[in-house]
């Protein structure tokens, strides 16, 4: 058990539900749900009530909070005792991710950087996910928040940060797409929403090739916010990574599809040329988001 264990353990305490608190921890329910049954095996003793919703403490699991709290508050107090020098760097990183990277990862990786390296200047980019690798490519971003591309240029290192599952969505009403009420769906006649380039739409399409079907495309846009967006109006299904659902404002009127096999999950990091992170200022920032 790790620190990071009981950092889950607090945050599903707190939110007594393993969706909001896989939202707050940007991992999946799943996840959340084998970390706790291995705490569970570790303490030898059942912490949460199961059958209860919200989650409820049990004895055992109220000691093992307080015994969580107590633990992190030493490890954030010996942090700050060892990490009290603030660095006179200087200069800028011009950073480039996604509006919905932007929510997910952004600020506590730049406040943890602030606070060490105040006087570095963060230029930061938002725009299509799909554009971040060819950004640190051409040299137009110094590093981007990405998902992995399947084959990574030689030239590029890549540092994983958290995986994101690739989620098929629907709309919330169960008529509007009547094509996927039935046992068996046919996906040659559900129209579809897809992103027009990157990493989804690649995985989407050797989910379709590997089923020989030719899929309906109802609509191609530019990022995947915008795929939720039309799905939640009715047009048809869309396939969207799970961090951009959890943090779309309209996430309550579209449904996930338990669609098999699942799509191969992202993993979402930091990305930058590898001949570049030996300059300080991307070695500082690399550093930041390994604590």
């Amino acid at each position: 058990m790790d620190y990071k264990d009981l950092q889950v353990f607090i945050s599903i305490a707190a939110q007594q539900n393993l969706g909001r608190a896989s939202q707050q921890l940007h991992a999946s329910p799943s996840t959340l749900s084998r970390r706790l049954a291995r705490m569970e095996q570790e303490v030898g003793a059942i912490l949460f009530k199961r059958d209860a919703q919200p989650l409820v403490l049990t004895p055992a699991g109220e000691l093992f909070r307080q015994h969580a709290e107590q633990t992190l508050a030493a490890w954030d107090a010996l942090r700050a005792a060892v990490n009290t020098e603030v660095s006179d760097m200087t200069g800028s990183i011009t950073l480039y991710c996604s509006v919905t990277a932007s929510y997910s990862f952004l600020a506590d990786l730049l406040t943890r950087f602030r606070e060490r390296y105040p006087k570095v200047d963060l230029r930061i980019h938002t725009g299509d996910a799909a554009e971040s690798i060819p950004r640190v490519e051409s040299g137009d971003a110094d590093v981007v928040i990405a998902a992995r591309p399947e084959q990574l240029s030689s030239g590029l290192t890549f540092k994983t940060i958290t995986p994101s599952p690739l989620l098929f969505i629907a709309p919330r009403s169960l008529g509007t797409v009547p094509q996927i009420t039935q046992a068996e769906i046919d996906w040659s006649t559900v129209p579809m929403v897809l992103s027009e380039s990157g990493l989804a739409r690649t995985r989407v399409n050797h989910w379709f090739d590997a089923r020989g079907v030719k899929p309906h495309i109802y609509a191609q846009v530019s990022g995947n916010e915008a795929i939720v967006s039309m799905v939640a109006l009715g047009v048809g299904v869309g396939v969207v990574p799970e961090l951009v659902l959890h943090n779309s404002p309209m996430a309550s009127r579209v449904r996930i599809l338990n669609v098999q096999p699942e799509l191969e999950p992202f993993a979402v990091g930091l990305c930058a040329q590898s001949q570049r992170l030996q300059e300080p200022l991307l070695q500082a920032l690399w550093q930041t988001a390994t604590r």
